[in-house]
């Protein structure tokens, strides 16, 4: 059961998870109304899902025309199933206010994504900010009834799920222990039952769906994990009700879009275009893209992009990815290694037809994957395939500004024709002394006149080539299963966790 969670979490882009646990959650309200334990029934269900879904279609396509931005329509469906799961569904068509609630909600979701929108990246969570104002403007707000307790496994089910794809643990759980130590401040301090209030904030509330579904939102999220930790404790505080300035009462949408404007003030800004200039293959199915960008990028070796290529048809895994940038920023472009597998994704697909001068939009830059501001760290570099991205950023970017550091890096390949970037790694030995030892895991396919390492990398063979082993910090780039089994040989060692840094390379399907 396990495995089949993880193979569909590594074969599924993180939207397309998003997309599917949506659902997974209206069918449960479905199911659930059917029953009558949930005081909606399928019909009044169905009926808030096509005015929502509806209203957020058309509205996308005409913004979409009107400021010839590319869109995602799988962001669409998303941000049109959040607002069915929190707005109170229609009962009767003769309840006017509720139906222009509705479509008022839907306009102002999918607008403001175009319209308050900065360098083509918008500023706010698209539903939080949608029902804040109808708030304000028609006196009529979101109930949140997917916070009940009947829903309560499927809304945990659901988010373990998306968090555990999108690995944002860190900000879910600096936004759950703020906004519970807050609730049971505030009861303490009004005299109230704290464990009763504490149970009904965990079971019967909004706190769940509102931390695994909207504050996970990429876009309006902070790139690093120190300032992900904060926005979440930002949005704790002000997300519960009973924190107020006055009789100014919070919301969790006001909450939510007041650390939306922290996030923009700390997250690099905009959307990139990005326009292919040269395409190199530099091993069987693995291309070394070139792109021409439309300002100059600042970013950090190591760091990563979510990428955008609008395509027809595409398939479950939808139109956009997030890849590691192999260039450094000392280079006029912006280098992608990409490898293709046989059963490749239609973005995939898509990006192979490639030509020069096909266009490519980069947004969302971020990434704690980066070289320590202490230069006299000893580090280890552990690579697998095509997850050799980042560490060809930062060595190409050390020998460039001649910055000495004492790095090994440990890279393995099925085969050698598989190895790429030997040549920036060779400079990097030359010219600062960073060492590289490649290992080849199919023995069939080992050369004869191979001097490198042979087989999977082991603890004897890090023992062997790294005596002061358990002195230095290990950065770890892969598949999922590569830097899972990394980190457990490295446990083996006595290195601890602390020592660890990974990066799940999530571009490769």
């Amino acid at each position: 059961m396990f495995k089949l969670i993880d193979d569909f979490l590594n074969e599924t882009t993180m939207y397309r998870v998003v997309l599917y646990v949506l659902i997974f959650l209206y069918l449960g309200a479905m199911a659930l109304g059917a029953f009558g334990i949930m005081p909606y029934t399928p019909l009044s269900l169905a009926i808030s899902l096509a005015i929502i879904l509806a209203t957020c279609l058309i509205t996308n396509l005409v913004f979409e025309k009107v400021f010839e931005a590319p869109s995602n329509i799988e962001s669409t469906y998303i941000t049109a199933l959040i607002l069915v799961l929190i707005i109170t569904p229609l009962s009767s068509f003769a309840d006017l206010s509720q139906l222009s609630l509705l479509i008022w909600a839907s306009i102002l979701a999918i607008a403001s994504k175009y319209i308050l929108a900065i360098n083509k990246k918008h500023l706010f969570n698209p539903a939080a900010f949608a029902v804040a104002l109808t708030s304000l403007t028609l006196g009529l707000s979101a109930s949140w009834w997917i916070g009940s307790s009947s829903m309560f496994i499927f809304v945990v089910i659901g988010g373990i799920l998306i968090v555990k794809k999108i690995q944002r643990w860190d900000l879910v759980t600096s936004f759950l222990i703020t906004a519970l130590v807050t609730i049971i401040i505030s009861s303490i301090v009004k005299g109230s039952n704290v464990l009763s209030i504490t149970l009904t904030s965990i079971y019967g509330s909004y706190l769940f769906f509102f931390a695994f579904v909207m504050l996970t939102e990429p876009l309006t999220t902070p790139p690093t994990k120190k300032l992900r930790i904060i926005y979440g404790i930002i949005i704790g505080i002000l997300a519960v009700p009973l924190v107020h300035i006055g009789s100014f009462y919070t919301t969790p949408e006001i909450a939510l879009l007041i650390g939306n404007v922290f996030a923009y003030i700390v997250s690099p800004k905009g959307k990139h275009i990005l326009k292919l200039k040269q395409k190199i293959e530099i091993g069987p199915e693995q291309y070394d893209f070139i792109f021409q960008t439309d300002k100059k990028i600042n970013f950090q070796p190591g760091q990563y992009f979510e990428f955008t290529l609008g395509h027809k048809h595409a398939d479950t895994r939808g139109n956009r990815r997030y890849f590691t940038i192999a260039s450094s920023p000392t280079e006029e472009n912006l280098r992608l290694g990409v490898k293709f597998y046989p059963n490749s994704s239609s973005f995939k697909k898509t990006m192979a037809g490639m030509t020069t001068g096909s266009e490519l939009v980069a947004g969302q830059l971020a990434g704690d994957f980066t070289l320590p501001k202490d230069e006299n760290k000893k580090l280890v570099f552990i690579a697998g395939g095509i997850g050799i991205t980042p560490y060809r950023s930062m060595l190409k970017y050390l020998t460039d500004k001649n910055e000495k550091r004492n790095i090994i890096l440990f890279y393995s390949n099925y085969k050698a024709d598989d190895i790429a970037y030997s040549d920036v790694f060779n400079e990097a030995q030359k010219k600062i002394q960073a060492k590289t030892i490649y290992t080849l895991t199919n023995p069939d396919l080992i050369p004869k006149d191979w001097r490198g390492q042979k087989g999977y990398i082991s603890k004897e063979m890090i023992a062997k080539e790294v005596p002061d082993y358990k002195e230095r910090l290990y950065y770890i780039s892969g598949s999922h299963s590569m830097v899972e089994g990394m980190k457990k040989v490295l446990h083996e060692l006595g290195i601890h966790h602390s020592q660890i840094k990974t990066d799940f390379f999530p571009g490769f399907v």
